[in-house]
């Protein structure tokens, strides 16, 4: 029994003592002992050793040399030769005779190699731009490893930010669509390889019937049953690609836009043959596929093209950019109705093709700086899209800074792109206690009563929303008193720093603007504590370098002067305020019921149109307000609101007339409007000046709407919307 004994000792000893040797010293006392090797010289792999060359540095004073056509030792890294143990992007670290060899499956799998080495062996941490953390060592000696890895899906972008800073993009293991795609063709191309301001003068036949009628234009589609189109696109497709040898997909995909597709008999035909839109989509790319079987051809299923058809397969070179936009974000994609449409879209096409590429969308466009708590979402969506066949992820964040919790949620959706097995929730606090140090308990409790108030309220979260959706849910004022608690607690949990302390004040800009916006929806608000806390505002967004409250660039110091003017009171004397609206031409939809309301309570709109706005679509606006009796004034003013995106536009003119017995009319002044194709929220006072006093009852407005959406319009041939909100009479 002892001799046994004596042997297994003997065998875990010497087991021991082969590992020890197989140790690979790179740094001893401050000294470089080993090598970078590359045994292949090229881009990657200088960019590889360049990085873990850097971080060694930085870890230990010791720069190690960087060599290539030399004959490996003890101690060295071997960077550059591949493996079949991993795929595209992937790498596989594999320690043999006291030396670690970083292999790579293709393409970055080499810097991915690195930055997991750095990462999971010494102990650096990289969360946002120029933002990291490292222990100091003289010493690193690897132990044996034996690893490899692939990423979940071949092409995984955010379009979150730090592009400016290249080792954050390689540390997050991200890439960008202008290195892939030809000529940087990637979504909404039909404008730019067939440009309507080109060809629809003489060609009109190319392009959409809408209502009977052609309707060239840059947001219009193409006529995909059109065989010139065909050979057209051939034509200029060849060239692009001529042009870019290097590369060997391009998209070519709809325009921007809803329901902008061709209705020609003949694409109505195919329609119904596949049983929906997409199916000529997938008919015409098949056909450039077949033209051009060594290219890769992506098209989009996005808005009217989401679902598949029902008889047309895409080919294996066709690739399908499916994208979730009209779902809604508070619950993961499989649990609200939204989501599940877009999921039993998901399903049918990942029935049909294996070459899917995901467009998601996590944050809100109309109000980036705004409370978007969907951390809870991520992890789930992006399993279920790796179930149903999707190679290719695009998360669309926004790059500006001040975006809600940008930082992290840009770290955690690369985590999870690259392996989307790991808890969310374990990311985040992983995240918060390297980023937010000491304050990190105080966001996370934020974040999570923020998360479970969204939950309970049943209120929806949309990627065009408004704070004010969630003033009686999250963000009442019992909960923003709260939430204010924790912001407090946690600046002063880093008041002795800085840095951290302003990446906890630049987190807390989401909650200082919505009370912002809730407050402007309050008369009975506390005047001067709203500027007091707009002038706050004012100054973190300047002093932090914020640009943008929303994709249509609307800038901070922007909406603080307007909401200075707007939503602050002021003493002029508005002589219709609180009076009586009747209509003669009703608003639309919902905005008939608050219309009467909104348009004198002396509430102004911001530059989401989910309150306050009245809207007309297609039609002429006519109605008249009592003031109730005998007035004397000269002005009459009413407000407008352009938010092209959403097919809010300029009406065409607005006649102001006035009464004596809300019978007889005579003429007061007309305001004409400026064609405005600016993506840029914006208001307008349309005023019309009377020369002299005039006296009378009533106020009509009479305003004249464009009708459809002009040929540069996202919605060209259809209904045009123009919103009003506060009628002044003064």
């Amino acid at each position: 029994m002892k001799i046994k004994m004596i042997i297994i000792a003997a065998i875990v000893w010497f087991g021991s003592l082969q590992a020890l040797l197989a140790q690979t010293t790179l740094v001893k006392g401050g000294k470089a002992k080993g090598r970078i090797v590359c045994v292949e010289k090229n881009a990657v792999n200088d960019e590889a050793a360049s990085i873990l060359r850097l971080f060694v540095e930085r870890i230990t004073g010791a720069q190690l040399p960087v060599v290539s056509n030399v004959a490996v030792r003890k101690g060295d890294i071997i960077i550059g030769e591949s493996t079949n143990r991993a795929g595209e992007d992937g790498f596989a670290l594999e320690t043999e005779g006291a030396t670690l060899h970083i292999k790579s499956g293709g393409d970055r799998g080499s810097i991915y190699g690195v930055v997991t080495l750095l990462e999971r062996y010494l102990g650096v941490a990289y969360y946002a731009k120029d933002t990291y953390t490292l222990e100091k060592t003289p010493d690193i000696t690897l132990p044996v490893i034996n690893e490899a890895e692939t990423p979940a899906f071949r092409f995984r972008q955010t379009f979150s930010y730090g592009n400016d800073d290249p080792i954050y993009r390689q540390w997050m293991r991200l890439e960008s669509h202008n290195e892939l795609f030809a000529n940087d063709l990637w979504v909404h191309t039909f404008n730019h390889i067939l440009p309507a301001d080109v060809y629809g003068k003489a060609h009109p036949e190319y392009y959409s019937m809408i209502n009977g009628k052609r309707q060239p234009g840059t947001h219009s589609q193409w006529c995909l049953t059109n065989n010139d189109v065909f050979e057209l696109a051939c034509q200029k497709i060849d060239s692009i690609f001529r042009a870019n040898p290097d590369r060997r997909i391009i998209s070519v995909s709809q325009n921007d836009g809803n329901g902008t597709y061709c209705q020609c008999p003949a694409c109505k035909k195919v329609e119904e043959e596949e049983g929906a839109v997409s199916g000529n989509y997938v008919r015409f790319l098949n056909k450039l596929a077949k033209r051009f079987p060594d290219k890769e051809f992506s098209t989009l299923a996005y808005l009217f093209t989401m679902n598949p058809p029902k008889r047309t397969k895409p080919l294996p070179n066709v690739n399908i950019m499916l994208c979730d936009i009209d779902c809604k974000r508070e619950v993961p994609l499989t649990d609200n109705e939204s989501g599940q449409q877009f999921v039993r879209a998901l399903e049918g096409w990942s029935a049909i093709s294996d070459n899917i590429f995901i467009w998601d969308y996590v944050i809100n466009f109309d109000g980036v700086v705004t409370p978007f708590p969907n951390f809870h979402c991520l992890q789930k969506n992006i399993s279920l899209f790796k179930r149903n066949h999707a190679t290719m992820l695009f998360e669309q964040n926004m790059p500006s800074r001040g975006t809600d919790f940008l930082e992290m949620k840009a770290w955690m959706l690369a985590k999870l792109m690259w392996n989307p097995n790991q808890d969310a929730d374990s990311l985040m606090l992983e995240f918060m206690r390297g980023y937010y140090r000491e304050a990190a308990p105080y966001l996370y409790q934020y974040q999570k009563l923020l998360q479970g108030a969204l939950l309970a309220s049943g209120t929806p979260l949309w990627i065009y929303d408004s704070p004010i959706t969630h003033k009686n849910g999250m963000l009442n004022a019992t909960l923003c008193k709260t939430y204010n608690e924790l912001f407090d607690r946690a600046e002063d949990a880093v008041r002795s720093d800085t840095a951290v302390l302003n990446r906890v004040r630049l987190s807390r800009l989401p909650l200082q603007y919505s009370e912002l916006e809730i407050a402007r929806t309050n008369p009975d608000r506390d005047a001067e504590a709203t500027r007091q806390q707009l002038d706050l505002f004012e100054q973190r967004t300047r002093e932090f370098g914020v640009r943008t409250l929303n994709e249509r660039d609307n800038r901070p110091e922007d909406y603080c002067r307007l909401y200075r003017q707007r939503f602050l009171p002021t003493n002029e004397r508005n002589v219709a305020l609180g009076k009586s609206v009747t209509f003669i031409s009703e608003p639309s939809g919902r905005y008939n019921d608050m219309g009467a309301k909104a348009l004198t309570d002396g509430l102004y709109g911001g530059t989401t149109y989910v309150e306050s706005w009245v809207g007309w679509e297609g039609r002429d606006a006519d109605f008249f307000i009592d003031l109730g009796s005998q007035q004397s004034f000269k002005e009459v003013t009413a407000d407008f609101l352009l938010q092209s995106g959403a097919w809010i536009l300029w009406p065409e003119s607005v006649t102001y007339t006035v009464s004596d017995d809300g019978q007889n009319w005579r003429p007061f002044g007309t305001y004409q409007f400026t064609e405005d194709r600016s993506l840029t929220v914006k208001f307008l006072d349309a005023t019309a000046t009377a020369n002299e006093p005039v006296n009378a009852r009533y106020v009509r407005v009479s305003v004249k709407g464009i009708g459809k959406c002009p040929s540069w319009h996202y919605g060209v041939g259809y209904d045009a919307w123009f919103f009003i909100d506060e009628v002044k009479v003064r």
